[in-house]
């Protein structure tokens, strides 16, 4: 399957948002292949967006790599104990971005399951089974994504995204998760999510 190119994320968060669902998002680490399709997005639209980093032109250095160039990772820690990756659209200067909030496991469980429950797929209780990555934390310790990957090429060959199966999907649009402080902003309808997909991480 072909891997995205730049030009793919190139354009409107809230396009690129709606685009990414169905597309497998892959990370190779040491020969190994983790990949999993994504289920559910969020669009932040950079300086007019309440909610997003970098609301009002905000510049400094844990934002920066979202007034980039398009197609390269954005990965930032909340709570102290959460990494949260998102994907930097539109063009240089203009810092959109989209969070990848869940995705469904497609290859390399066993590695997924160790990452985060320290035991083998087949070993997993059902409700860990179901919540191995329907969440942008769990995914990812799911998929070993950590700030060394903030600003990582995903135009490159270690973290990138790929064309999914060709499928109909029933696409909903709902409000934003935890952003409460950010006005008439959390009402937008700018989440995504593929309907009733088990991995979705709020229905």
């Amino acid at each position: 399957m072909r891997m995205l190119d730049r030009e793919f994320y190139n354009r409107d968060s809230l396009i690129v948002a709606k685009e990414l669902l169905g597309k497998v998002l892959v990370h190779e680490i040491n020969g190994q292949r983790i990949s999993a399709k994504i289920v559910e997005t969020e669009a932040y639209m950079g300086v007019s967006d309440k909610a997003a980093h970098s609301y009002g032109g905000r510049r400094t250095p844990r934002v920066e790599v979202m007034y980039g160039r398009p197609g390269v990772s954005y990965v930032f820690f909340i709570y102290g104990m959460h990494n949260c990756f998102n994907i930097v659209t539109q063009e240089e200067g203009n810092p959109q971005a989209v969070l990848i909030r869940a995705v469904e496991p497609v290859e390399g469980l066993d590695l997924m399951a160790q990452n985060r429950f320290g035991k083998a797929y087949n070993q997993l209780s059902k409700s860990q089974s179901k919540s191995l990555t329907n969440g942008p934390g769990k995914l990812c310790q799911a998929l070993a994504i950590d700030r060394s990957l903030n600003g990582e090429d995903l135009c490159g060959g270690r973290l990138y995204v790929r064309e999914g199966e060709t499928e109909e999907l029933n696409i909903v649009s709902a409000k934003r998760i935890g952003i409460d402080y950010a006005e008439e902003a959390k009402d937008y309808l700018w989440r995504f999510y593929i309907n009733d997909n088990k991995f979705v991480s709020v229905k």
